[in-house]
C-alpha cells in the first residue's frame, strides 16, 4: 500500500478524520504533525525542520549547523503508505502514517534513523541478501509517581498487592495484570503489530513480548509503534509503562534481544549449507558481532542508564562471547533446525531507537561477512566471570564509535557525527546533575 490512491482508500475505508504524520528522531520519539484527512491527502508530504531529528531525550539540540546547515532548513517527509494504521485508543477515527525524510532533491536525509536503516538494507540488497529479524521486548509496569527523586515501585494488580520476589515465567503473575494485558492485546491486534508470545520476566511487573520474525524495516516500525501502544494502554489503567534499561536498582534491566538471520537470493538461509551444517557465513556474522558490537554501543546502549543494566550476574551481558543456547553470552545461538539457524544479539537494551539498533546489529553482521572475519571459539560454560568486553560508560562508547572507520563507511560520516553529538550533549547534561548518592555520602564526610 505505497501509492497515494492506496492511502486514500485506507483512510476512506476506516473513515479517518485526522492523520498523525510521524517520523522517529534520534531517540526514537515520534515527531511530526497532526493533519485533517483532506489536508493530508492534498499536501502529499509533510515539511518539518531537519533539526528536529537532532533533539536529545530532554529536548535540547547540539550545534546543528554542521549537520543541517546554518539556515535551519526544512526537509520533505514522504508518507510510507505501508505503515498506515488506525490508532486504536483515539477517541475519534485517527490514523498514523510513518514518513521517510528526504532532501529537496529527493535524496535521503543522512541523519534520519529510518533512512540509516534503509541505507544498511540496501547494502544487503546489493549482494542479493535479505536480513530477517525478530525482536524481544522487555518492559516494566510501575505505579504512577510524580517525584523523580523517589524510587519506582511495582503497581498494584488485581489482588490489590504489589508483586513480591522474583516471578519469572509465572502465569499467575501475568494474570494479575489481565485488564491491562487484554486491552494491550486488542490494541496490538488493531494496530497490526504482529506480537506473539507474552512472558513474565524476573523483575516485579516486568513483562516480555516477542514479535514474529520478518523484514527489518517493518519490525523497526512495529517496535516504534508498540512502545507508544504500551505506554498509552498503561495510562488508561492508571499505571506507567517504562522502557528504561534499568528502572529499579535491585532488579534486572530490560533488553531488546534481536534474533537475526539472512536469506539468499533463492530464499535459503545463508547461515546453513545444503547438508544442514553451519556455513562460513554463519561464523563470519558471529565474528562481525564480536568485533563491532563494542564499536556501536551508543546505538545498543544509548543513555547513561543503559550501562547500569550491563552488569555482572544481572542477566545482561558484559561480554561478546558466543555459545550455543548459552544465555550468559552476549551472542547466543538458539537451538533450531538448519532453515531457522540464527544469531541472537543479547546486548541491546529496550531503551534503544529500534531503527538504529536494527541498523547497528545488521552492520556488525555485514562487516563480518564482507571482511571475512573469524570468531573466537564457542563458550561452552558460563561467561558470567568474563571481564568487561564492552565500554562501561557512555562517554567511552561515543569515543569508540566516532573512531571506527568501517562503521563510518557503512552508516555515513554525517550520521555518525550527528548521532554522537546528540549523545555527547545528553551525557554532558546528565553530568551536571548532583545525585542523591553524592549528597548522602559526600556532603558532610569529605
Amino acid at each position: 500500500m505505497s501509492t497515494p490512491s492506496a492511502i486514500e482508500s485506507f483512510l476512506t475505508q476506516h473513515r479517518i478524520h485526522e492523520v498523525e504524520c510521524v517520523i522517529p528522531d534520534m531517540t526514537g520519539i515520534a515527531r511530526g504533525k497532526i493533519l485533517p484527512r483532506d489536508l493530508f491527502l492534498a499536501a502529499g508530504e509533510m515539511r518539518i525542520p531537519k533539526s528536529v531529528l537532532l533533539n536529545t531525550v530532554n529536548g535540547q539540540q547540539p550545534d546543528n549547523g554542521p549537520f543541517v546547515g546554518d539556515t535551519d532548513p526544512d526537509m520533505v517527509c514522504i508518507p510510507d503508505g505501508s505503515t498506515a494504521r488506525v490508532v486504536p485508543w483515539a477517541a475519534e477515527s485517527v490514523a498514523v502514517v510513518i514518513h521517510d525524510c528526504q532532501e529537496w532533491d529527493g535524496s535521503p536525509v543522512q541523519i534520519s534513523p529510518r533512512g540509516v536503516l534503509r541505507r544498511v538494507l540496501k547494502l544487503y540488497e546489493a549482494r542479493g541478501w535479505t536480513p530477517v529479524v525478530a525482536p524481544e521486548m522487555e518492559f516494566y509496569l510501575v505505579a504512577r509517581q510524580q517525584n523523580p527523586h523517589e524510587p519506582l515501585q511495582p503497581p498494584l494488580g488485581r489482588t490489590g498487592k504489589p508483586e513480591a520476589g522474583r516471578q519469572s515465567y509465572s502465569i499467575d503473575a501475568v494474570n494479575d495484570f489481565d485488564p491491562f494485558l487484554l486491552e494491550l492485546s486488542n490494541f496490538c491486534q488493531q494496530h497490526q503489530l504482529g506480537v506473539e508470545t507474552l512472558i513474565h520476566e524476573a523483575g516485579p511487573g516486568q513483562l516480555e513480548i516477542n514479535f514474529s520474525h520478518g523484514n527489518a524495516l517493518d519490525l523497526a516500525d512495529r517496535v516504534f509503534l508498540f512502545k507508544r501502544t504500551v505506554r498509552e494502554t498503561a495510562l488508561r489503567h492508571g499505571i506507567f509503562a517504562t522502557f528504561m534499561a534499568k528502572p529499579m536498582e535491585q532488579e534486572p534491566g530490560s533488553a531488546m534481544h534481536i534474533h537475526q538471520s539472512i536469506l539468499d537470493a533463492e530464499g535459503n538461509n545463508l547461515f546453513s549449507l545444503p547438508d544442514g551444517s553451519a556455513s562460513p557465513h554463519f561464523s563470519q556474522c558471529i565474528a562481525g558481532l564480536q568485533t563491532y558490537i563494542p564499536q556501536l554501543m551508543p546505538m545498543f546502549a544509548p543513555y547513561v542508564n543503559s550501562y547500569r543494566r550491563l552488569a555482572p550476574f544481572m542477566s545482561a551481558p558484559i561480554n561478546v562471547r558466543w555459545g550455543h543456547d548459552n544465555r550468559t553470552c552476549g551472542i547466543r545461538i538458539p537451538k533450531s533446525n538448519p532453515a531457522n539457524r540464527r544469531v541472537e544479539n543479547r546486548v541491546p537494551g529496550v531503551d534503544v531507537n529500534p531503527y538504529l539498533a536494527m541498523a547497528a546489529t545488521l552492520t556488525c553482521c555485514y562487516l563480518g561477512l564482507t571482511e571475512g572475519l573469524q570468531p573466537s571459539a564457542a563458550t561452552t560454560d558460563s561467561a558470567w566471570n568474563v571481564s568487561h568486553e564492552l565500554p562501561r560508560h557512555l562517554e567511552d562508547a561515543i569515543a569508540a564509535m566516532r573512531a571506527c572507520g568501517p562503521v563510518r563507511e557503512v552508516l555515513g560520516d554525517g550520521f555518525v557525527d550527528a548521532f554522537c553529538a546528540v549523545k555527547e550533549l545528553e551525557y554532558a547534561t546528565y553530568n551536571r546533575v548532583i545525585s542523591s548518592w553524592e549528597r548522602e555520602h559526600l556532603l558532610l564526610l569529605v
